[in-house]
């Protein structure tokens, strides 16, 4: 059988899907909750291997952005998903949010303006409130057009989260996930890393984003950071 690659006149040219991780790593989040986060992004791997193969007209090219007293990239350079690999994060400092969008709006400036090019996907994962300017990352953000483009979602890692300003980030509030457990971080990270199915193969008219798709919250875990 012949592969859509090997159709007459030569391999289909692929969309190239830009997908960033952008992750606090302050000194709240030590312990416990950056050793989930370190867990459940490495776990996404695999899947997200899958997805690429499965979906041969769409190359997933993944960056990592770390904050904490400022901003860092932990994962330079779009690295295609077959060759991406995690390096635990440790935590310590303070909450650099508004950094990291800057960080992040740089790299999306230096995109082409192609019109084959997929929406990038952008994961914030944050348990505290910005220290910084996080009105001007986010006005930097949105200042670039892959910026209003992007898919944007928040985790919200414990109670203390600042949910209004993830809000701010995400545009849209169902898009702002509440991780008050290891449970549910790791849940909710696997399925912001699944968002790539629906960007990559999107039907007619339809969202992006499934919010129908999105972990249900329950009240069975016991745990409550």
């Amino acid at each position: 059988m012949m592969s859509e690659r090997n159709l007459p006149g030569g391999e289909m040219s692929s969309r190239k899907l830009d997908f960033f991780w952008i992750a606090d790593c302050s000194g709240s989040m030590d312990g416990e909750k950056i050793q989930t986060l370190n867990y459940a992004i490495r776990q996404t791997i695999p899947d997200m291997r899958k997805e690429a193969d499965a979906n041969p007209n769409a190359d997933i090219l993944v960056r990592a952005v770390k904050f904490s007293d400022g901003a860092a990239w932990h994962v330079a350079g779009a690295t295609p998903i077959e060759q991406f690999n995690w390096t635990d994060l440790s935590a310590g400092g303070v909450t650099a949010m508004g950094m990291a969008l800057e960080l992040v709006a740089g790299e999306l400036r230096q995109l082409p303006s192609d019109t084959k090019r997929l929406p990038p996907v952008l994961v914030l994962l944050t348990d505290g409130q910005p220290t910084d300017d996080f009105k001007g990352g986010l006005d930097a953000l949105m200042s670039t057009p892959w910026g209003k483009k992007a898919v944007r979602i928040a985790i919200a890692i414990g109670k203390d989260a600042d949910t209004s300003v993830l809000e701010q980030f995400t545009g849209n509030n169902e898009l702002v996930l509440e991780a008050k457990n290891p449970q549910l971080l790791v849940k909710f990270i696997k399925w912001a890393s699944t968002v790539v199915k629906n960007v990559s193969a999107p039907m007619a008219g339809a969202d992006p984003v499934d919010t129908s798709a999105i972990p249900v919250v329950t009240t069975d875990d016991d745990e409550i950071w």
